[in-house]
């Protein structure tokens, strides 16, 4: 009996598009973490970053409650409630710490790009819980995705030391959200489940990890700024806080969907398309300029995403036939 293909072309192409949708918006979400952070006197609004964190979500669930008449609420019970928990405190645990980079100071085109080390985590996961087969072409696309992000970040020449964990440490948690999501999808979960469950339960998990940090005060440097943390910002500062609620749920509905149409081995290097894009909003909107290192590696991590594209396209799902 011949062999089928796990991912059809059709699915993989849908995969692929909903992947760099999803990327586009991260950029966006990146850019507004960025911002809110930044004290008053840099041009921020001096959110407290577990603050902004907290209400990021909050609002995201509460902009999702449309959908969750939509759907009904008889549609949101799973069989597996403890796997959506810690999903959902894996995720809620990667946004403190990737916020934190932020709040460090790092520039958004050196947070981000550090983020591209998740492939290798994704697809050692993904090979470890998911029995999924990692193909000599998704390993070199993940390979040079990676060395594209260290060729970004400047580390060995302009480097940013210990510092270049805050990222790494994030793409380890999402990662693992990630394998997650997938899990959940093969089990039958729906991408309106895995969505709303995500953003209904984020909300009491940032709520959690607020609070705990907020107890042990410097002991946890989980991006906590000087201040009340639940305090909200005034005018442009709150229409940018709600921005970010809805890019973050718009977000996390194409992930569910691009992981429901395609392995997240294959899928992963087209994340890394919000790589450059990150870059490029952070310099147009905050005029964070990259490095002269950011062009050549953006390039290698555009490329290995049309790498691996192009060659899982061109793969055929054969008929079955007996043996």
């Amino acid at each position: 009996m011949n062999q089928i293909s796990s991912t059809s072309h059709s699915a993989a192409t849908t995969g692929a598009v909903f992947m760099l949708l999803a990327s586009l918006t991260f950029a966006g979400t990146n850019t507004l973490q960025s911002v809110l952070p930044t004290p008053a006197e840099y041009g921020g609004f001096g959110m407290s970053s577990t603050g902004m964190a907290f209400w990021q979500y909050l609002i995201a669930s509460v902009l999702a409650l449309p959908l969750i008449l939509r759907i009904g609420l008889n549609n949101m019970r799973t069989s597996h409630p403890l796997a959506h928990e810690i999903r959902a405190f894996v995720s809620a645990l990667g946004v403190h710490v990737f916020v934190y980079g932020y709040a460090s100071g790092v520039p958004i085109w050196q947070m981000v790009t550090l983020l591209a080390t998740g492939p290798l985590f994704i697809i050692v996961g993904s090979a470890l819980f998911l029995g999924e087969r990692v193909s000599a072409a998704r390993f070199v696309a993940a390979m040079a995705g990676f060395a594209g992000a260290i060729i970004v970040s400047g580390v060995g020449t302009e480097g940013i030391g210990l510092q270049a964990l805050i990222p790494i440490a994030a793409a380890a948690l999402w990662a693992g959200t990630d394998i997650l999501t997938k899990y959940l999808t093969r089990k039958g979960e729906s991408p309106e489940t895995l969505t709303i469950s995500l953003l209904v339960l984020m909300t009491p998990n940032h709520l959690a990890i607020l609070l705990v940090a907020n107890a042990l005060g410097g002991i946890l440097p989980l991006g906590m700024a000087p201040g009340f943390p639940f305090a909200l910002p005034d005018g442009t500062g709150l229409m940018l806080l709600l921005l970010l609620g809805a890019l973050t749920a718009a977000a996390q509905y194409v992930l569910a969907f691009a992981y429901k149409s395609a392995d997240a081995t294959y899928l992963q290097p087209f994340g890394d398309v919000k790589v450059p894009l990150s870059g490029l909003v952070g310099w147009v909107m905050l005029g964070q300029v990259p490095s002269v290192w950011f062009w050549p590696g953006a390039a290698l991590i555009v490329g290995a995403s049309a790498f691996i594209f192009w060659v899982e396209s061109r793969e055929k799902t054969p008929n079955l036939v007996a043996a």
